[in-house]
């Protein structure tokens, strides 16, 4: 009798579905794994906009010029600096999106429009930004600095020197604006997708094919939609500390518009493409296949 109470508690727990910070650790692991393998791309992608000389050389010939110059090792300047933002940045920013889309009304088909998920994505977004905006300033430094090896203790170190710890929130508001975007848009369309996908192939909402064709979807709008604010917030990010350039988001989007021209915005939307791609499908896929080891029901 003992025995079997101790079955019945022993399979009442395991069907519990897991709590707040259960997700947002879930969704961290998927994330820091994923940037560990796309990571080469973002430095690719980040040399571009900040460099109207990468930007004509194209994703392969500024590939191929820092390896050639730095070595292959350049590719993963910053990538602790990255695992840190995906940390915080990203466990909250899809690890809050169920809990946000409750809070915003989703709680039955009918009340759950694609609206409403964007806006669940876009809160889930925001906090997620305020937790990791530090360590995508440090990131971005790291990533664009050419020569040897950045360290993140000396990166951190400098900039606090500076200027301090305000140096740690540059780019705070183009920061926040891209994730609402980004997290709106990317959570909102694979949500949204994965219900046309279902209802049009006939897979089970939890199929790997569904997330996968559903995360290559949200991939390509978000790179549409976020370009502009991720050349925004690269700007800001890395301008020197002894030269202001830009005084805010504002100022900067501005300038990039009447100096260098509206399509400035979107100048590196391959590299963005060839990291939103695959970055949102491993995670998503990832982040999903943890949920069901958990006992949880697919996104």
């Amino acid at each position: 009798m003992n025995a079997q109470s101790a079955n019945s508690q022993l399979m009442a727990t395991a069907a519990k579905p897991p709590g707040l910070l259960q997700q947002v650790g879930m969704a961290g692991s998927a994330a820091v794994i994923t940037v560990s393998f796309i990571h080469p791309i973002d430095v690719i992608k980040t040399r571009i906009q900040i460099s109207a000389e990468y930007g004509k050389l194209g994703m392969f010939g500024t590939a191929s010029r820092v390896v050639g110059n730095e070595g292959v090792l350049a590719l993963w300047k910053g990538v602790n600096a990255a695992w840190l933002r995906e940390a915080s940045y990203t466990s909250l920013r899809l690890g809050l999106y169920e809990p946000c889309k409750v809070a915003f009304g989703c709680t039955t088909p009918e009340t759950t429009t694609f609206l409403k998920k964007f806006a669940a994505g876009s809160a889930a977004g925001a906090l997620g930004s305020l937790a990791g905006n530090p360590f995508d300033v440090l990131k971005t430094k790291m990533m664009a600095s050419e020569g040897g090896q950045a360290s993140i203790m000396k990166t951190g170190s400098e900039l606090l020197k500076n200027q301090g710890i305000g140096g740690f929130y540059r780019g705070i508001d183009s920061n926040i604006a891209r994730a609402m975007v980004l997290n709106g848009t990317k959570m909102a369309v694979y949500d949204q997708a994965k219900g046309y996908v279902v209802a049009v192939s006939g897979w089970e909402r939890k199929s790997l094919l569904t997330t996968f064709f559903s995360a290559v979807c949200a991939g390509f709008f978000m790179t549409c939609t976020v370009s502009p604010f991720d050349m925004i917030r690269t700007r800001l990010m890395n301008q020197p500390s002894d030269a202001k350039i830009y005084n805010n988001a504002v100022d900067c989007m501005v300038k990039i518009a009447t100096q260098e021209g509206p399509l400035t915005f979107w100048r590196g939307f391959l590299p963005i493409w060839s990291r939103f791609a695959p970055t949102t499908t491993l995670q998503l896929v990832i982040f999903e296949q943890l949920r069901a080891l958990m006992g949880m029901e697919s996104l």
